[in-house]
């Protein structure tokens, strides 16, 4: 599987990894899926038998979840500091929408 990662997103995401419990790591997970999309989620968790380490390509790791790969695999995780401060997470191979 393979993550991109804008740098604005690397950095709030090391600054994230600053403050984790020991054993965590960031988790990109799916928060809901239908149809051919999904919506998706970043938290500190720690890894399961069920899951892959991935370096993206600004070299932070992030655990997902294989039994998830076909959403999972090529998502792009950006950080926007306008409109307002947070993460936008999709994946381009995926069918996507606005709500």
């Amino acid at each position: 599987m393979n993550v991109k990662v804008n740098r604005h997103a690397a950095k709030v995401m090391k600054q994230m990894l600053g403050k984790a419990n020991e054993g965590e790591m960031l988790r990109v997970y799916i928060t809901e899926h239908h149809g051919n999309h999904a919506h998706y989620d970043l938290k500190l968790d720690k890894q399961t038998e069920n899951d892959e380490v991935v370096e993206s390509d600004k070299e932070v790791a992030v655990l997902l979840d294989k039994n998830d790969s076909e959403f999972l695999d090529g998502i792009w995780i950006q950080y926007f500091h306008v409109p307002e401060p947070g993460f936008v997470i999709y994946n381009p191979n995926k069918e996507s929408h606005s709500h």
